[in-house]
């Protein structure tokens, strides 16, 4: 039976991956905290959705704060270690992220989770919500709060609340960003009334019957082959053939994740109805979404020889409809709250001066506003060609990857409510912002600081919107659990035995950090901690002309060679021609790639 509660410090509507964090950390802070959830799993996008491959924040001096935290204990409980896939560095199965979280707040006495919830009414005086009210296990309750977190994908709470949300494009002339189309553009083009915004995908799981695709003449199999599948799947394999298609989401155990963007199974068609609709036509929206991820993985077993077949990754109790289907879809985007800052694009670009970094949020005072570190690539799902975007990517440590971004606090706050805060996909956002800004890693560590701030903010007797920003940044950089980076310093792994003075040094004088630089250039690899499945590798490593690198085994065997340490990325760009060497590495067979930590020795 639900237990009865009449008030909390922190109220937080769950559902999304930011949810999560932001009731573990507000309950870590001290806050009593209520979660809500739809749903029976409390993980969003990283367990109830399926997205088991996660994006962005792949590097050591962005792995902080919760995200490193979850990141660190995946690596312990997968047997089988993260490196499955090439779409991503890691790749873990749902249940194991599913576990973890809930590990995580049954440690929390001062965190009540109830699950399968219904928000019926929010409960509003002049700028404050003072009480929820929702449905659980049957009965209405009533709960007041003294501070409210929106952590759903699609920013349910905010149209109950009566704050003011964005929902869709908005024109070049708006914000000047240098990728949204024109307001011309939007008023002419049948395009933009029927993508309204990013499309969602309804993740199925695959399960490959081997490790590898085996040849089979007399069934017309080859694995570096693009069979022609079904409409509308017929170029899903163009790009990369068949057997590359299927690895991009591979996952420990040789389940797949299909999230597959490239005429695969995504949905385009009648978005309006998951935010404008009736109960009815948004089950028949989901009924379509899941029936084009199963025709999708249908094609595959078919086009593969029965090499993938369905996979056992839902539990029942996990709500799913089928064991092979998330409970949950995966929404992109959603209504996008209007806060006290906007985040848009040319916040997410590397500044012009040849820096990596995009320009720092500074306050008229020069002080650094920043609460969290991205550094996605921007990526826009929608049918037809890629969306065109401004270039935010830089070669790094043998492979490509994001330049760094950083998350305003006032993105967080309502405009209008004072102690309403946004901790998922819903925080402050242009549409074309969003595209670099709702990956899990960095929605783990936004919802982390929205539960900062929340427990703060009742600790203090303030609402969020009149919280001094340096004091939610000196508690996200001293958390005894999760240290959480506020500054973008690519030198800094999460591990380096100076990683807090230098976050710190950032805020006493930001100008001097711009670049993104920590103040010596120097870095470490004396205080990584080993990796359960790293090896001894022996052989020569190449620098390649493009940048890359690769490693030739003692034994005639050639590797593709990447590094996340900022000490390997600054040792392998002083390589010139061939050095025989001998590293600790993580092997991924399906990347492929050796991931190098460090120099044995």
């Amino acid at each position: 039976m639900t237990p009865a509660i009449d008030a909390v410090d922190v109220l937080v509507w769950g559902g999304g991956t930011g949810g999560i964090a932001a009731a573990i950390q507000a309950a870590r802070a001290g806050a009593t905290t209520l979660l809500l959830t739809p749903g029976s799993w409390l993980g969003g996008m990283v367990s109830a959705a399926g997205v088991c491959c996660p994006d962005g924040n792949e590097l050591t001096p962005w792995q902080t704060g919760l995200w490193g935290a979850f990141l660190r204990e995946l690596e312990r409980r997968e047997p089988e270690g993260l490196d499955h896939n090439w779409v991503s560095c890691f790749g873990y199965r749902p249940s194991t992220a599913e576990a973890i979280l809930q590990d995580w707040v049954k440690a929390e006495s001062k965190l009540v989770w109830w699950p399968r919830c219904s928000l019926l009414e929010v409960e509003r005086q002049g700028s404050l919500i003072t009480a929820l009210r929702m449905e659980v296990a049957g009965e209405q309750r009533r709960v007041r709060c003294q501070v409210v977190i929106d952590g759903s994908d699609r920013g349910d709470l905010l149209p109950l609340a009566q704050a003011p949300f964005r929902l869709g494009w908005e024109p070049q002339e708006q914000w000047g960003e240098p990728s949204a189309p024109t307001q011309q553009r939007l008023e002419s083009e049948a395009f933009f009334r029927e993508q309204p915004l990013q499309s969602p995908t309804w993740v199925v799981m695959g399960q490959l019957q081997s490790d590898r695709l085996a040849t089979e003449p007399t069934k017309g199999i080859d694995p570096a082959g693009k069979p022609p599948l079904p409409q509308p799947f017929e170029q899903a394999c163009e790009a990369f053939g068949l057997e590359r298609t299927l690895a991009y989401g591979r996952l420990p155990g040789g389940l797949v994740m299909l999230n597959w963007p490239l005429h695969g199974n995504d949905w385009h068609e009648g978005l309006e109805r998951g935010f404008s609709g009736t109960a009815s036509q948004e089950a028949e929206l989901y009924g379509e979404m899941q029936a084009q991820s199963l025709r999708f993985a249908e094609a595959l077993q078919e086009a593969s020889g029965g090499w993938l077949q369905l996979g056992d990754a839902f539990p029942a109790e996990a709500g799913s409809p089928a064991p092979w289907l998330a409970a949950m879809p995966y929404w992109r985007e959603g209504r996008r709250l209007i806060g006290r800052q906007t985040l848009i694009e040319q916040d997410l670009l590397p500044q012009a001066s040849a820096t990596s970094v995009a320009p720092l949020p500074l306050n008229d005072a020069v002080e650094l506003q920043s609460i969290a570190v991205g550094n996605y690539a921007n990526d826009h799902h929608y049918p037809g060609p890629d969306w065109p975007l401004a270039p935010k990517s830089c070669r790094w440590g043998g492979r490509w990857t994001g330049t760094p971004f950083c998350i305003p606090y006032g993105a967080l706050v309502s405009e209008a409510i004072d102690n309403l805060l946004a901790a998922d996909k819903a925080f402050s956002t242009s549409h074309m912002a969003n595209g670099a800004t709702r990956l899990q890693p960095l929605i783990l560590n936004v919802g982390q600081a929205a539960g900062a701030a929340a427990a703060l903010a009742v600790r203090v007797g303030l609402p969020p919107a009149q919280l001094p920003v340096r004091e939610v940044q000196n508690a996200l950089i001293a958390d005894p659990l999760a240290p959480s980076a506020v500054a973008p310093l690519w030198d800094t792994p999460w591990h380096h035995p100076q990683w807090r003075q230098r976050q710190e040094a950032v805020l006493t004088n930001p100008q001097q950090f711009a670049h993104g630089l920590a103040s010596d250039g120097s870095t470490t690899q004396d205080m990584l901690p080993a990796s359960r499945l790293e090896q001894l590798w022996s052989g020569t490593i190449q620098a390649e002309a493009n940048g890359g690198f690769s490693f030739i085994t003692n034994s005639g065997m050639v590797w593709p060679l990447i590094t996340l340490e900022p000490s390997m990325h600054h040792w392998l760009n002083q390589l010139e021609g061939c050095k025989a060497v001998k590293l600790i590495a993580n092997a991924n067979p399906w990347g492929p790639w050796l991931r190098v930590s460090r120099l044995a020795g």
